[in-house]
Order: structure tokens, then C-alpha cells, then sequence
């Protein structure tokens, strides 16, 4: 059902007012074509010209409301040749002058008023072909090979009512199933935006990203596309046509890109555009095979105070999207498989940076944790980009959404999680504060399992101000996303200020950078309801007297903090993550008592938990990509 009425809005959103014009020389039939059409018979009585006649969409055949005018008759353009949509040059199959005018005078006239980028397409209508035992097809078909813009030739009658109702459906479809984005008559070949599109089309429809549509993937495609599967006899039957036609069209009883892209071009040079039309616009293309605005960016409200995070069934999806792509099962995606997995966007959406943003294995490379916690911190940060991405690799015709939109879960205003003291959500913003070489970027990156030395190891160009991953909180897995605050306090805006927990760093052996934290506090912090943590980093080295009115311990108890918390990451292993589990814990429950905050045994409770759930989670993840 979803899948039916996410195919109705898409042929929707494509329906418009068709424009069709009909020009000609005098008394080759214009007038009396339209007549036919309306009256369903020959009128005995024909004027010089008719206004223009509008047609109901729910009496034709592309359910679009359709105009049709009759051109002024004079031998220069007016107005209704530049508001039109697609122009049929009626001749006179009896006539030779009629037919010779085609070229000398109506395409020329058309061509010389219209803008190289935005012709119409053309329909040659041969009328009256009741006098004449012979058809004018042999001279007419040297100018369709002439001019592109030509969508077809129609031979009628008005007398007869013969293919008048046929050159009308064909006028429409020209317009709502345009040939020249799709096909150059000259090469006899599909152009590069619509191979480029199907070929996305294609990789998107391989659910397991084998390189072949396997008979499951072809009725899911045919079914999303057109709302029903194909027989087993039918879909034989294609995939013989392509065998007939290309060597390595079919492999492994599956059609390949190749048989793919010759299908749809057997479509389009059979007449059937409006079938590669109709994937084309399923997938979210427009007339000019660009991906469409609407379909990036469904309309999603974001009240106040409301954060953004994915739904299962989008954690689901992506899930689904790094397992086809994480070709050798090690839990991480190499450069040629990121890439491999992009290759649907237009560009590059991560760049090195990203790399530093979220956890990595040895090599460098996005582990499936690293993979998700992108996916949330793009989520959170910039909705409108996921939306986007997530277009890109077609979440909603995959996972038969109404849109991307479906995949966003808008948490409820963070005051009203304050007054229930409980919240749903599950992503947790810090924002990390600190003087110059407090050691703010090394404790992001400890989060990220990194000690001193592969922090070293860090360019300069690739660094990142944000950490994500994820932390359990009596046993529940949530995403703590570290955001590192530029140094110059005087200009931070909202934007800055807003998060769910405040991180202090100073560095313990630099005895002026306690004096820094303590003026955020006071500025931004001190008269907001936004807990704070105070960090005592660098914790190796010795620890110095910090020349400020009292020390670090008494101003936090002043201000009914918990004490600073010592940390540093100049470790032989992967730095301890027992602060960032505090750090979350802290976010969640902003409203807990201070004396819970210090109690060891809170902390304790939450560590333990934390301890257990990670290394259960990954343990069933691995366990799963076995199974596989």
C-alpha cells in the first residue's frame, strides 16, 4: 500500500497543464482535427479557427488537463507559440506543397522563436489520409532523421476519425515523456545524464551489491516502479530478449548493468519512454534528469528546543547499506569500499576529516560503529544534509517510505524532558571548553580510543572539532557527541551555548589554565541549568598550583560541580573512557542530585554498565556478519 501511493504522489508531483499547438499551412485540416476530437465527428461546417479548447484530465489518456490551440493561421509567430508545450505541424498527406512547407517555412519559424535549450518537441500529423490510397511516411521520414526535436509522425483522418485520438496522446506524451533527455537519434544511443541516472538506478535496485538484479531484486523493482511484480514467464522472457541481443547482458540468471541500460534503451527506441520516464521519476529524477528539490528535501518541522536523531528503520537501512559494501566482513569500510559506496552521490560527502570525527580500526578505516556514529552527528547537526544523503542512496523507495523524512525522529522540546525529569533521547551534545593547548582536541580523541602517539599521527588539514561514539548508560546504548569550542569566549553565540552538558579542560602543569574555564563558567554557564564538568587534563604530567583566586577543587565546590575530573591520554593503550560514560550520564540526568554525582557508587553502577552492553554489543554484531 505504501509503496502504491508513494507511486501515485510521484506521478502527481510530474502532472501539469500540457500546451499542445497546432500550425500549419491554410485548409490542411488544423481546425477540423480539433473538431473531431471534441464533437467525436466530422464537422459539416468548419470555421477558419477555433478558440482554444481545454480537455478535462479525467477524460484523457495521461489524466493531465490538456489545451489545444489553433494557430492564427498568419506566417508570423505569436503569442501561442512561445506558451505552448509541444507544437504539431499538420500537413496534408494529398499536398505536396503542405509537406514541402514543413522544412521551408514551420521548422525554421519554430526554431528561429525558440530558445536552443528549451525546444519543443515537434509531432509531424499527416491529415487526410482518407483521399490517398498511399502513405507519405517515405518522404516524411528523411526530416525526422533530420531534426531531433521530432518526437514522432501520426497519419489521421478528421473526415474518418482516424488516429485523431492517438496524435493527441502522442502530443501529450511528448510532453510528459520527452524523448531528447533520454535518447540522440543520431548515435542511436541513450545520452550520458540518462545512463548516469539509470546506472544509479541500477546500483541502488542491487541490494547486495553483486553487480547483477537477481529475480528477488527485479519484482521489488518492477513492484516499487510500477505497483506489481512481473510472472516468472515474463521476466524470463526479458531477460531471453537481452541474452538474444548482448553477450554479458544476463550472468548468473541475473541481468547486469549492461543488460539493464539496453533494456531501457529497446524502451525508448520501441516508443516506450514513458517506462524509463516512469522509473526515472520513481526514483526522484526531474525533466532534465537532475535529481529533484522535493525529493532531497521533503518538508520536515523542527519546533524549538527539538533535536533531530534516526529511527530504527533508518539505523536499519544503513545498516543494510554498509553490509553490501563491507565486502571482506571486517566490520570496516576500506577507501574503495567508501568510495564503492558513494558512487551514487554526485560527489564525495566525507572527506578526511571524518576519519577523526569517529572510531577507526588500526588501518584508518570507518568501523561499523564509526559508520553509524556519522550518519547521527550528520543527523543531529544538519538534518536538511542527511535528508539529502539519504536520498541519494534511496532510502525511501528501499525501505517503501512515503520519504526521507520517515527515517527522522524529532525528540520533544528538552524543557519539557526537564520538567518530566526522563528523556527518549538518544544523542547527547558536550561542548568542550579550554585555553589554547589545554589538551581539548586530545580529549575528543581519546573518546575515539586514540592515546598521544596515534594522535600525533593526526594532519593538521584532517583535524576534526567533533567526536562521536557511543557510551551505555545503565545499559542503554546512547551517542555522546563531543564538540570542541573555539578559545575566543567573547563572541560565542547560542549556537555555541547550546548542548545538553558543559566540559571544562585545563591543563594540570600550566598554572594560568584553570583562570580560562573559570570565566566560561561564569559568563555562560554559571545562570544556566546546563550541567557542567570540570576537566583536570593532561593528569601525567605534574601537577601545578593554578594562579587564580582559589583552586580548581573549591571553585567546583563552590558552584556545586563534581570535583575535576583527572584525565589524560598519554597512555600505552586506548585512554580510559570511564569520563565520557560520567560525561553522558550527566547529560541524561541533568536534574540529578550532586550528591548522587559524587557518590562512587553511581558512577559505578553506570561504568559497569557501560563496560558490559559495549562489549556485548559488538560481540552480537560480529556474531550476525557471520551468519551472513
Amino acid at each position: 500500500q505504501t509503496s502504491a501511493s508513494t507511486l501515485l504522489k510521484t506521478l502527481e508531483k510530474m502532472r501539469k497543464d500540457v500546451r499542445i499547438l497546432l500550425v500549419g499551412e491554410p485548409k490542411v485540416g488544423k481546425t477540423s482535427l480539433i473538431m473531431s476530437l471534441v464533437s467525436e465527428e466530422f464537422p459539416e461546417v468548419v470555421p477558419y479557427r477555433v478558440e482554444e479548447i481545454t480537455i478535462p484530465a479525467d477524460v484523457t489518456p495521461e489524466r493531465v488537463p490538456t489545451h489545444i490551440v489553433d494557430y492564427s493561421g498568419t506566417k508570423r509567430p505569436d503569442l501561442s507559440l512561445f506558451s505552448a508545450n509541444v507544437i504539431c505541424i499538420v500537413y496534408a498527406v494529398n499536398n505536396k506543397t503542405s509537406i514541402e512547407k514543413v522544412t521551408d517555412h514551420w521548422i525554421p519559424l519554430i526554431t528561429e522563436n525558440t530558445d536552443k535549450d528549451s525546444r519543443f518537441p515537434l509531432i509531424l500529423v499527416g491529415n487526410k489520409s482518407d483521399l490517398v490510397e498511399h502513405s507519405s511516411m517515405e518522404t516524411i521520414l528523411p526530416i525526422m532523421n533530420q531534426y531531433s526535436e521530432i518526437e514522432t509522425c501520426v497519419e489521421c483522418s478528421a473526415k474518418n476519425l482516424k488516429n485523431i485520438s492517438e496524435l493527441f496522446y502522442y502530443a501529450q506524451k511528448a510532453v510528459l515523456h520527452p524523448t531528447g533527455p533520454l535518447y540522440c537519434p543520431e548515435k542511436k544511443d541513450m545520452k550520458p545524464l540518462c545512463v548516469k541516472a539509470l546506472t544509479r538506478i541500477f546500483k541502488v535496485s542491487d541490494l547486495d551489491n553483486d553487480g547483477i538484479l537477481n529475480d528477488i531484486e527485479l519484482n521489488f523493482f518492477q513492484r516499487v516502479c510500477f505497483n506489481s511484480p512481473l510472472e516468472p514467464q515474463a521476466l524470463e522472457d526479458v531477460k531471453n530478449v537481452v541474452r538474444k541481443n548482448l553477450i554479458d547482458g544476463v550472468q548468473h540468471n541475473g541481468l547486469t548493468l549492461k543488460g539493464f541500460l539496453f533494456l531501457h534503451t529497446l524502451f525508448i527506441q520501441r516508443g516506450r519512454h514513458e517506462t524509463t520516464w516512469t522509473v526515472l521519476r520513481r526514483f526522484g529524477y526531474d525533466d532534465d534528469l537532475e535529481l529533484n528539490q522535493d525529493y532531497l528535501f521533503p518538508p520536515l518541522k523542527i519546533p524549538p528546543d527539538c533535536t533531530t536523531e534516526l529511527n530504527h528503520n533508518a539505523y536499519l537501512f544503513l545498516q543494510s547499506v554498509f553490509d553490501k559494501h563491507d565486502k571482506d566482513r571486517d566490520c570496516a569500510l576500506s577507501p574503495d569500499e567508501l568510495r564503492d559506496l558513494f558512487d551514487v552521490f554526485p560527489y564525495m560527502p566525507w572527506g578526511p576529516d571524518v576519519n577523526n570525527t569517529v572510531c577507526t580500526n588500526d588501518q584508518g578505516w570507518i568501523t561499523y560503529q564509526g559508520y553509524l556514529s556519522q550518519w547521527t552527528l550528520t543527523t543531529y547537526l544538519d538534518v536538511q544534509r542527511c535528508l539529502e544523503y539519504l536520498g541519494y542512496l534511496g532510502y525511501s523507495i528501499i525501505a517503501e517510505q512515503e520519504s526521507q523524512a520517515a527515517g527522522i525522529t524529532v525528540t520533544r522540546a528538552k524543557k519539557i524532558d526537564l520538567q518530566k525529569k526522563q528523556t527518549q533521547r538518544n544523542v547527547f551534545r558536550c561542548n568542550v571548553f579550554g585555553d589554547m593547548g589545554s589538551g581539548k582536541s586530545g580529549f575528543l580523541q581519546a573518546f575515539l580510543g586514540r592515546n598521544l602517539v596515534r594522535q600525533k599521527m593526526i594532519k593538521e588539514e584532517h583535524r576534526s572539532y567533533y567526536a562521536i561514539s557511543t557510551t551505555y548508560v545503565y545499559g542503554q546504548e546512547k551517542y555522546l557527541l563531543l564538540h570542541e569550542v573555539f578559545p575566543d569566549f567573547d563572541y560565542l553565540t547560542d549556537a555555541d551555548m547550546a548542548c545538553d552538558i558543559v566540559c571544562l579542560v585545563y591543563d594540570v602543569s600550566n598554572p594560568y589554565s584553570f583562570e580560562y574555564c573559570a570565566k566560561v563558567f561564569k559568563q555562560y554557564v554559571m545562570d544556566s541549568k546546563t550541567p557542567c564538568m570540570m576537566i583536570a587534563a593532561k593528569s601525567d604530567l605534574p601537577e601545578v598550583k593554578q594562579m587564580y583566586g582559589c583552586s580548581p577543587l573549591e571553585f567546583c565546590r563552590r558552584h556545586k560541580m563534581p570535583p575535576p575530573q583527572s584525565f589524560t591520554c598519554n597512555t600505552a593503550a586506548e585512554p580510559n573512557r570511564e569520563i565520557y560514560t560520567k560525561l553522558t550520564t550527566m547529560a541524561m540526568y541533568p536534574h540529578i542530585i550532586q550528591e548522587d554525582l559524587t557518590s562512587s557508587t553511581f558512577w559505578l553502577r553506570a561504568s559497569v554498565g557501560a563496560t558490559v552492553f559495549a562489549v556485548l554489543g559488538f560481540a552480537v554484531y560480529r556474531l550476525l556478519l557471520k551468519t551472513r
